[in-house]
């Protein structure tokens, strides 16, 4: 499935079709090099790009939309992962998707490639019956998803807990 969708300024439509397994190596990479504060080594590019892969397959969690480079791999994505929470007058079917990457190369930049992939995946996840939507974003991309209908919430808070390493033991 494609969706053409213009860019703010370009008079071309930027084509963003449905990723597919095959995509998941360069989501990854799109995601290390361009969202990561660390770009990740080859082995985590491995991990995520099997996980994706397995997640975008039919009955999976993920959704993703891209826009092709014309010189091969991908100009850009979105990409979301669909969880349940409980059913309430504003997620009648108990749906939400955490917008996990947008990124585009810096070389296909401002030509409305995100726009177009994000609106791409917000339309497909819409149809799925998803109307809770999260994102963290960057001050630089907050504009985009605020003129997108997305909101900003003083009530959300994060945290990371990684247990320590336990040192091994002898036997």
């Amino acid at each position: 499935m494609t969706h053409p969708v213009p860019g703010p300024s370009t008079a071309t439509a930027a084509t963003a079709r449905a990723a597919t397994p095959h995509d998941a190596a360069e989501i990854a990479r799109l995601r290390s090099d361009l969202i990561l504060s660390e770009p990740l080594d080859t082995a985590w590019l491995t991990t995520c790009r099997d996980q994706i892969a397995a997640r975008l397959q039919p009955g999976g969690d993920a959704r993703a939309y891209v826009i092709d480079a014309p010189a091969g791999g991908l100009a850009s994505c979105a990409l979301a992962f669909i969880h349940p929470v409980l059913p309430a007058p504003n997620y009648p079917r108990g749906l939400a998707a955490r917008i996990h990457a947008v990124a585009t190369e810096p070389a296909h930049r401002h030509q409305g490639f995100a726009r177009a992939a994000l609106t791409a995946l917000l339309k497909h996840l819409e149809d799925e019956g998803v109307t809770l939507y999260e994102l963290h974003t960057s001050e630089m991309a907050a504009p985009l998803y605020e003129q997108l209908g997305f909101r900003r919430d003083p009530a959300l808070m994060r945290m990371t807990r990684i247990p320590p390493v336990r040192p091994q033991t002898a036997s």
